[in-house]
C-alpha cells in the first residue's frame, strides 16, 4: 500500500497483527520499522528474513522518497531532515506510538535524524553498521585492506566524486567485499531489489550531504535503550564508526555488539547471532 506523508506517497507494506489474542484479553506487540539502506535500494532487503521477528512484533517496511516504490518528491527533499520526517510522519500516519526503529547502514544515519529530530518518540533504537559522521579516508584504506589495492581505487573513485561512471565500477568490485563469508545460496536479492542509482549519486560523497552530516553531538540527547551492530570486517563502514556512535550516546542506554568475521552485511554473514541480539533487544 501506499501511505500518503509530508507531501510523497510511500510504499509501506505490514506484517503480523498488533494486537493478538492472549486468553482473556489482547496484547499489544511493539512495532518494529525497518529503515532499509542505500541510497537508493528498498525495503525488499529485508525480505524474506526478518519475517522470523513477527511472532513477537509487528513489523513495518518502507521505502524511503526517492527509493523503490515510492514516490521522488523534489530531489531537494532529498535530504536526512526531510527522511527524518517521513519516518516520523509515517508514524503518525500509521498511529505508530514508541516504535522501535531499525536502521541500517543509510537507514542508520534516517534513524539518527529522526531519533535527534523527534526525541521522545522512539522506543527503542537498532544502528547497525551505520555512522554518525563519515570518515572517507578510512573507507579507502578498509577497501584496500579488505580487498586490494584496485579495490580502494575503486572507492576512492567513487566516493570522492559520485557518478554513474564511477558507481559503475564500485559496484561490480567493491560490493561483493561487503560480505565477509562465503554466502549460501542464490544471490537473488539482486534480481528483486529495485536499485535507483541516480538516488545515491545525489546523497553520497564528501561534497553532498552524506559528507556534511555529523550527528556526534545531537546522540548526546537520545533518551531510549539503542543497540548497536557492528561487523569487525566492514570496509564501507568500518567498526571505528560504530564506536563513535557509541561514545556519543549517553552510556547507561547503550549496548554494543561486535561480529567477528562479518561485513557490512551482518545478517547474511552470521544470522543466527544477529538475530539473537535483535530478539533479545526487543524482548528486553
Amino acid at each position: 500500500m501506499r501511505v500518503a506523508v509530508n507531501g510523497v506517497r510511500l510504499y509501506v507494506d505490514i506484517e503480523g497483527a498488533g494486537l493478538v489474542a492472549d486468553g482473556p484479553r489482547m496484547r499489544e506487540k511493539p512495532t518494529l520499522i525497518l529503515v532499509h539502506g542505500g541510497p537508493g535500494a528498498d525495503h525488499s532487503l529485508f525480505k524474506p528474513a526478518f519475517s522470523q521477528l513477527s511472532d513477537i512484533c509487528q513489523i513495518v517496511y518502507y521505502d524511503h522518497r526517492g527509493c523503490g516504490r515510492s514516490e521522488d518528491g523534489p530531489r531537494e527533499s532529498w535530504t536526512l531532515a526531510q527522511w527524518g520526517d517521513d519516518l516520523k510522519g509515517l508514524c503518525d500516519a500509521l498511529g505508530i506510538e514508541k516504535p522501535i526503529v531499525y536502521g541500517v547502514s543509510f537507514g542508520g544515519f534516517v534513524a539518527q535524524a529522526y531519533a535527534t529530530r523527534h526525541p521522545g518518540h522512539a522506543g527503542k533504537l537498532i544502528l547497525v553498521t551505520t555512522a554518525a559522521r563519515v570518515d572517507f579516508p578510512t573507507i579507502y584504506a578498509a577497501f584496500e585492506r579488505i580487498g586490494d589495492e584496485r579495490a580502494g581505487e575503486v572507492a576512492r573513485a567513487y566516493w570522492s566524486a559520485p557518478s554513474p561512471k564511477t558507481r559503475a565500477p564500485y559496484l561490480d568490485l567493491c560490493l561483493p567485499l561487503y560480505n565477509a563469508r562465503p554466502q549460501i545460496g542464490p544471490d537473488d536479492w539482486k534480481q528483486r531489489v529495485i536499485m535507483r542509482n541516480d538516488t545515491g549519486v545525489y546523497f553520497n560523497g564528501p561534497s553532498n550531504e552524506q559528507g556534511r552530516m555529523d550527528f556526534r553531538e545531537a546522540l548526546s540527547r537520545v533518551d531510549c535503550p539503542v543497540l548497536i551492530m557492528a561487523g569487525e570486517d566492514d570496509p564501507i563502514m568500518p567498526i571505528a564508526f560504530s564506536e563513535t556512535i557509541a561514545a556519543s550516546l549517553p552510556r547507561a542506554l547503550v549496548r554494543f555488539e561486535r561480529f567477528p568475521r562479518c561485513g557490512h552485511a551482518i545478517i547474511p554473514d552470521d544470522p543466527e547471532a544477529a538475530f539473537a541480539a535483535i530478539r533479545d533487544f526487543i524482548l528486553a
